[in-house]
């Protein structure tokens, strides 16, 4: 499965196995006004060939929808739209906090312009998923 954390000017993108339960960062994707690549987007599915996609729905902290969750939803019946796969939404509240601090427990400082930390945002929607959803026995 492919995990994207959905934002105006960059996507993170993070990949994962619910078998194994494995999750690593991938990439962080170029957009404009949250529109990706397409061409970039497609070649990560090709490669990766996930059956699922999973994209972070950033809701307010009382849990309403916020403005870029709106924009996120949009992002994520396109990705439906465009590559006929299941996408499924994760609330992502806090996920690029929590990826900013662990990118500086990991000696990271500072400018996340020159070290995005999306794709490692992605990762922990992605981990979050696989926490609710663990695999069957």
């Amino acid at each position: 499965m492919l995990a994207f954390d959905f934002g105006l000017k960059q996507i993170g993108v993070a990949v994962g196995n619910s078998l194994l339960g494995t999750t690593q960062p991938l990439s962080v994707i170029a957009a404009k006004e949250g529109v990706p690549d397409w061409h970039t987007v497609g070649a990560l599915i090709e490669e990766w060939r996930p059956d699922l996609l999973l994209v972070g729905d950033p809701l307010n902290m009382d849990g309403s929808e916020s403005d870029l969750g709106r924009r996120a939803l949009k992002f994520a019946r396109r990705l439906e739209g465009r590559f006929g796969l299941p996408v499924a939404r994760v609330d992502e509240r806090l996920s690029s906090f929590e990826a900013k601090q662990s990118s500086r427990e990991r000696g990271h400082k500072g400018d996340y312009r020159a070290r995005p930390v999306d794709a490692y945002a992605a990762e922990i929607i992605l981990q979050s998923w696989l926490a609710e959803n663990p695999p069957a026995d």
